[in-house]
């Protein structure tokens, strides 16, 4: 109990090079692309899996699992697996789409973008240190497996952009943008993704050669002040998809 609670915080993570996914789904498609380094679950879980004996299994009663989960209704199973290399080799930049992530704090809205990518074949998210830590086991349960299958680098953004090969086209959302209905999208480069609050930082704003607005309907109609930035990215990938 005490190993599985040191993971919920970043410094217990990093220290034991470990994260936690609840429940079925998150745990299985984790299970096809990780070994995990414990499952803590139901008697009933392991039968239906048919997993042979391991010294990796703790089987567990529903009562105790509820007083480890980070769940309030824990789903069975919880697994235990490794930090993966978030070392990035010959990024692609000038063949494959990209996402950069520029101080997104919300677990739920890290967890909701990075399903988003996976559904939009987006397999590789660059983010600030700013960005919230994909790894909490809030933002791993808002993924649905997702994390499994997409990779995050966090990095320092603006030196990111200033290696990117030349003509490489670099797309952010803005208030001040050109429409993405009417412009130009390419298959591949990088989409960056602002703040909940501030949007995309002043600094790396000047790296962004492709200013993209979402416009509101019908135009000039008083309507919010911005789009919560999961369905902001959800909607830009959705219109990068459609033209390619």
């Amino acid at each position: 109990m005490k190993y599985v609670r040191a993971l919920e915080t970043k410094k217990g993570r990093k220290k034991e090079g470990a994260f936690v996914a609840e429940g079925p789904k998150v745990t299985a498609d984790l299970m096809n692309v990780a070994t995990p380094i414990k499952l803590i679950a139901t008697d009933d879980w392991f039968g239906e899996m048919h997993l042979p004996p391991h010294e990796s299994r703790v089987v567990v009663s529903e009562e105790e699992l509820k007083k480890i989960s980070f769940l309030q209704h824990p789903q069975r199973v919880m697994g235990v697996f490794p930090l993966p290399d978030d070392h990035v080799e010959d990024a692609d930049f000038k063949n494959k789409l990209y996402m950069a992530l520029d101080g997104v704090q919300d677990p739920g809205n890290l967890g909701t973008i990075i399903r988003i990518a996976d559904w939009f074949g987006i397999e590789s998210i660059f983010c600030s240190h700013e960005t919230a830590d994909a790894f909490n086991p809030k933002v791993v349960q808002a993924t649905m497996g997702s994390i499994a299958r997409v990779k995050i680098i966090y990095t320092e953004l603006n030196d990111l952009m200033g290696n990117l090969p030349k003509g490489t086209p670099v797309y952010g959302t803005f208030l001040d943008g050109k429409n993405i209905y009417d412009e130009m999208l390419d298959g591949h480069g990088i989409i960056v993704m602002g703040n909940e609050g501030k949007g995309i930082s002043d600094e790396l704003s000047t790296r962004i050669n492709r200013r993209l607005l979402i416009p509101n309907y019908p135009e000039n109609r008083p309507t919010a002040d911005s789009l919560n930035v999961a369905v902001a990215t959800a909607i830009t990938c959705a219109e990068f998809r459609r033209r390619a």
